[in-house]
């Protein structure tokens, strides 16, 4: 009983942490005026889906681990696995767009504002959520996830006592590559241009003013290691597991006891993005700390990695 209710706590203080910290985020863009720019659609929209993880699926994935029977019946629950698949892997996927827009704005200053238009955008976010809900809610209502080809959780065979995310080969494979591996690949690639540039940068200008662009480098070096660390520390164990039990096509992966330790290591990540795309951002820092001394915030020119 210790047990579980110190794990009720650490898991509500880890919702708590990641709806009120995505909610800071939109609030800062809300209140600040000098933040409503067109790179942060991309910020706000990783919050608002880190937001509903937290406020849509987090509860309920803490009601599964800490009970041993889920009472909220087979349709909820195929509703509640649509919704975990769906906002994970919008949330990873806008981190790629972000790592996009990002790699872009370093690569071609000049032409960035011609590039990075609004319909562009929105197309960008449209197509994070298109492909969100096609590896989550289509194949799962569908069946194309089970090794029978059923819909999970239904039919005579199922527990009603049971909340089952079943796992095939062909899903695991077409949903891990599109979700999880492709988009690291192209992470890791755009943030080691963005940071090949800088140091190719600060090498032109390093004899005018070596101490300021040493500092500079180190802090943009330590700022992407922090951003694409976090994201594999969080999202790696989880994908090569689900991916080991998906080509063994395990008949429950959830009774598998490393499966919600690295599930929720996974979720942690939607707790800490608002502090690697906020808070390592001075015009962010500036702006939660006005909202939280219940002042509005003035923030000064825009700077993502200082």
């Amino acid at each position: 009983m210790l047990s579980k209710v110190m794990l009720g706590v650490i898991l509500s203080l880890l919702i708590l942490l990641t709806v009120g910290g995505n909610v800071l985020v939109c609030l800062a863009v809300c209140a600040c005026r000098r933040l409503r720019c067109l790179t942060n659609c991309f910020i706000v929209s990783l919050a608002v889906t880190d937001l509903l993880l937290g406020l849509l699926v987090l509860p309920f994935s803490a009601l599964l681990l800490l009970n041993d029977e889920w009472p909220l019946g087979p349709y909820f629950c195929n509703f509640y696995i649509s919704m975990d698949v769906m906002l994970c892997t919008a949330s990873i996927l806008t981190l790629l767009a972000i790592s996009v827009d990002r790699y872009l704005a370093v690569t071609m200053p000049l032409r960035y504002a011609s590039l990075v238009l609004p319909w562009r955008v929105a197309v960008a976010l449209v197509s994070v959520w298109t492909v969100s809900v096609a590896v989550s809610f289509l194949p799962i209502h569908m069946g194309w996830n089970t090794v029978n080809g059923t819909v999970q959780n239904h039919g005579p065979w199922a527990s009603a006592r049971r909340c089952r995310f079943e796992l095939n080969r062909p899903y695991v494979l077409t949903d891990s590559l599109l979700t999880f591996y492709l988009p690291l690949g192209a992470m890791c690639w755009t943030y080691l241009q963005i940071l090949r540039i800088a140091q190719s940068q600060a090498k032109r200008i390093i004899s005018t003013r070596p101490i300021s662009v040493a500092l500079r480098e180190h802090k943009a070096t330590l700022t992407l290691a922090a951003v694409i660390g976090v994201f594999v520390v969080c999202w790696l164990p989880y994908f090569i597991l689900f991916t080991i039990l998906g080509l063994k096509e395990h008949p429950d992966p959830g009774m598998v006891p490393e499966f919600p330790i690295v599930l929720w290591l996974g979720y942690t990540n939607s707790a800490l993005n608002p502090f690697l795309y906020g808070a390592l951002n001075r015009d962010f820092r500036s702006a939660y700390t006005h909202l939280l001394r219940c002042r509005i915030p003035a923030v000064k020119k825009w700077d993502f990695f200082h």
